[in-house]
């Protein structure tokens, strides 16, 4: 059975897709980014924590949490940001540790946006 979870982003429609799929006991979240308020002028420690917290609500409407996540994929537009976006990971994921990859990209949809981030769940059923 799949479960379509949906975030109310106008771009779902545009783009064809939804914030979270789940299918059995896998759930994959898309791409993450913060939203306002935590974009403009906020650093990539506030947009990691706020990608994170979106990807806990996507994953909560699945019927998992956080400590359900079996790998990450961070996207971020500055390697300098790595020691701020790595301590919002480590503070949601550090009792889990789940396999994570990390990588420099040249930038997301917004140029406001420092980091994005995929989360893929694996719950008992």
């Amino acid at each position: 059975m799949r479960q379509n979870i949906r975030s109310g982003n106008p771009y779902e429609d545009v783009f064809g897709y939804c914030r979270a799929v789940r299918i059995g006991n896998t759930i994959h979240v898309a791409g993450t980014t913060a939203q306002p308020p935590n974009v403009s002028g906020c650093d990539a420690y506030v947009q990691a924590k706020a990608a994170i917290e979106i990807i806990a609500s996507a994953l909560a409407e699945a019927g998992a949490g956080l400590e359900s996540v079996a790998r990450t994929i961070t996207y971020v537009t500055d390697l300098t940001d790595l020691d701020l976006v790595a301590r919002a990971h480590s503070e949601a994921f550090d009792a889990i540790r789940p396999a994570a990859t990390l990588v420099e990209v040249s930038g997301l949809v917004d140029p406001e946006l420092k980091v994005e981030i995929e989360a893929y769940a694996v719950v008992d059923d």
